[in-house]
């Protein structure tokens, strides 16, 4: 299926792989515009997981399993040197 949209309005999903360099070009990479980014990302999480009629923990859960998930990368370097030390 073709798409009329131009390359710079496609959405990530919808763009093919031989126009993905070209895509990539065209973002704003400024501090405004990946500040920008950061806040639609935000709001697009917010109104779809936290703010809804009938909601439950999945948003908030999704929130922390990636705190503890980025705290673990962070200290994996500590935790596998304790894991190889010997207790006698």
């Amino acid at each position: 299926m073709w798409s009329r949209l131009p390359v710079k309005e496609k959405k990530l999903m919808d763009v093919k792989l031989g126009e993905l360099p070209g895509w990539i070009l065209m973002r704003d990479f400024t501090p405004r515009g990946i500040a920008g980014a950061f806040q639609r990302g935000y709001y697009r999480y917010y109104n779809k997981y936290v703010n809804v009629k009938k909601g439950s923990v999945a948003g908030i859960s999704m929130v922390l399993a990636a705190y503890v998930l980025f705290n673990y990368c962070r200290c994996y370097k500590e935790l596998k040197h304790e894991r190889l030390r010997k207790y006698h």
